[in-house]
């Protein structure tokens, strides 16, 4: 068998809502998702080493169980019952880490289709998604793509008419989130103000660019927010070179903005870069 290479795009949330907490700990949640251009490639190769290794191009990236790649490639053997003699995965890393965007989740899906692929074993979406989510909330997510509404864990997916295409600049501020501390914070999703997911929803259904900008809002924003004064500046910065829009992704603390105009997107970019390694221009995937 041959290597297979597959790109495994980020997400961005245009809106996210905790709306619960279940008995076993997990908090239910209502949000609109989104695949980006901006993606890692995961590369899988089979060997005869009798191992599951990996190997990244940035060093503070774990290579062991750690990783959600290594644990996707071993549940699909696990699962599948296949023997596996030996498969080395290597990331490329653009994704920034820790970071509300899917990075590991994506990674993770891209092997679970990468192995699917390479072994033959055809196995419907559906069947990947029951796969996926044993690891991950994101992940069914990852493995479908798109625009979709997400509830329950994160897993109850709902495709939803894409947004109208745009310019997205992301930022990363140079420190990463505790999602388990963030989610400690949400008071069960008694919170004092919710997302308009249901107009939300509306205004991609209508192509309604403007609407859609308006009604961007992460319950969890206001919480990093307070401890970290740079999303509030990074904001600035994008609503100042003319985003129509502007929110954190995630549990963040990537930041994105939504911009009509290519120069006013650049012009954001460059100014944010000066400040953080971590900006991208991006857009929606399609």
């Amino acid at each position: 068998m041959e290597s297979i290479t597959r790109k495994a795009y980020a997400k961005i949330n245009l809106s996210l809502d905790v709306t619960g907490k279940l008995p076993n700990g997990y908090h239910t949640v209502r949000m609109l998702m989104d695949s980006i251009t901006l993606y890692d490639d995961v590369t899988l190769t089979p060997n005869t080493s009798r191992c599951i290794t990996l190997s990244c191009d940035r060093s503070y990236i774990p290579t062991d169980d750690r990783n959600l790649a290594v644990r996707a490639a071993k549940l699909f053997f696990a699962e599948t019952k296949i023997d596996c003699a030996g498969l080395h995965i290597d990331l490329v890393k653009r994704i920034p880490a820790a970071a509300g965007l899917a990075g590991g989740s994506t990674d993770a899906a891209a092997v679970l289709k990468g192995l699917d692929q390479m072994y033959g074993t055809r196995f419907s979406l559906e069947k990947l998604c029951k796969m996926g989510v044993q690891l991950g909330a994101d992940i069914p997510y990852c493995l479908c793509g798109g625009t979709m509404l997400a509830e329950g864990i994160g897993e109850k997916l709902t495709p939803i008419p894409a947004p109208p295409q745009a310019h997205i600049v992301l930022c990363k501020p140079d420190f990463s989130v505790s999602t388990p501390d963030v989610y400690a914070k949400m008071n069960g999703g008694n919170l004092p103000v919710h997302p308009d997911t249901a107009g939300l929803v509306a205004a991609l259904r209508m192509g309604d660019y403007n609407g859609l900008c308006h009604r961007l809002y992460n319950v969890m924003e206001n919480v990093i927010a307070q401890k970290h004064e740079e999303i509030g500046h990074i904001k600035d910065v994008l609503f100042s070179c003319g985003a129509e829009g502007a929110v954190m992704s995630g549990s963040g603390p990537t930041t994105f903005g939504l911009f009509r105009r290519e120069e006013a997107a650049k012009a954001a970019y460059e100014a944010l870069r000066r400040e953080f390694t971590e900006t991208y221009l991006t857009a929606f995937q399609v």
